[in-house]
């Protein structure tokens, strides 16, 4: 029996197998709505086998967007356009997730094949906010520093997004909380200088993660779970790391949060990712072991044998794929032969 393609419960939701589809930005949404393009890219993903389903980041306000073609889910039209995806994603027995996210000051970012530079209004940008008035980089405009009154209204937003989320159909949310967007510029001494409550101790810098996600779970339903995101390390001195982490993660637990995603990185330009196969593994096995709560192993994760150990040696519930899948969709389908277990293969490509 394979540990990877073993059925898995969160609350009341089940998953068919442990591979989930990690969220991965497409840049191909105008005014934040989803195309055809996400209908095929995403449900793909599910007919390829994989048990859980992310969107993207998508966007809990027009000013939360990375790009000006990331998705949102800020209207009811939003809603409205995710629906038909969900509900597809879910007739191939799949769990349809959303990522809701907000990018903080690295919003208003063209599409890395346009550069990935800061756009400017006169060609579709927008003022970026954040914690401090801290560019990300040089060439980057400083962001807005939040007022107490912004703090309220973003959160409302992320509640709001949630609403919508249900609504159309998805019966996981994640709360971004990684890769130096809003939420983790909250959280690293390197971004956040602010001299209120939701700055300096770590008590202080955790505050809005935490109360955003003690509100979303407040908001969905009881039955069915949610995710959080983080960057466990910035991998830069003086920044976020493994133990504020573990820290962060009790308090998410006490919250109701039912699973850690355990990537990393992103907060700033200078950082020294030490990237390899399995390099982001042991933050998910270290939470894990700390904590008790379920955690996602992510990040250069492409081989059947690999994946399987991470879930047999009890290093992460689950793995998140993202590249690879990108190169296979049907990864999970030709992993599960490859580990002696039966392919969640749809009835109309049985013959192949």
């Amino acid at each position: 029996m394979s540990s990877l393609f073993t059925p898995y419960r969160l609350r009341d939701l089940e998953f068919r197998n442990r591979v989930f589809v990690s969220p991965m930005c497409q840049y191909s949404s105008p005014g934040g709505i989803p195309t055809d393009w996400h209908l095929v890219h995403l449900g793909s993903r599910a007919v390829g086998g994989a048990a859980l389903v992310f969107t993207e980041a998508t966007a809990v306000s027009p000013e939360g967007r990375i790009s000006p073609d990331d998705t949102g889910i800020w209207s009811d039209a939003h809603a409205a356009a995710w629906a038909r995806i969900a509900r597809f994603v879910k007739e191939q027995g799949a769990v349809p997730g959303i990522q809701l996210a907000h990018a903080g000051r690295k919003a208003s970012t063209a599409a890395p094949w346009l550069g990935g530079k800061p756009v400017p209004a006169a060609a579709g940008g927008w003022e970026p906010i954040g914690p401090s008035p801290i560019p990300f980089d040089a060439g980057y405009p400083a962001p807005r520093a939040m007022t107490r009154a912004d703090i309220d209204r973003v959160a409302g937003e992320f509640v709001a997004a949630a609403a919508r989320s249900r609504a159309a159909g998805f019966e996981v949310i994640e709360l971004h909380a990684a890769h130096g967007y809003l939420l983790h510029e909250f959280l690293s001494p390197l971004s956040n200088h602010r001299t209120d409550d939701y700055g300096g101790s770590l008590e202080n810098r955790i505050r809005l993660t935490v109360r955003i996600a003690r509100e979303l779970r407040a908001a969905w339903p009881a039955q069915l779970p949610v995710f959080v995101r983080l960057s466990v390390s910035d991998w830069a001195e003086g920044g976020w790391d493994l133990p504020q982490s573990i820290v962060l993660a009790r308090a998410l637990q006490a919250a109701g949060v039912d699973l850690i995603d355990c990537s990393s990185g992103g907060a700033v330009p200078f950082a020294r990712v030490p990237a390899a196969p399995g390099y982001q593994v042991p933050f998910a096995e270290a939470i894990r072991r700390e904590t008790g709560i379920a955690t996602g192993a992510v990040g250069m994760i492409t081989d059947p044998a690999q994946a399987e150990q991470i879930i047999a040696s009890g290093q992460a519930d689950a793995v998140l794929l993202a590249r690879e899948l990108l190169r296979d969709p049907y990864w999970p389908n030709r992993a599960a032969k490859a580990l002696g277990a039966r392919p969640a293969t749809p009835t109309q490509y049985a013959r192949a």
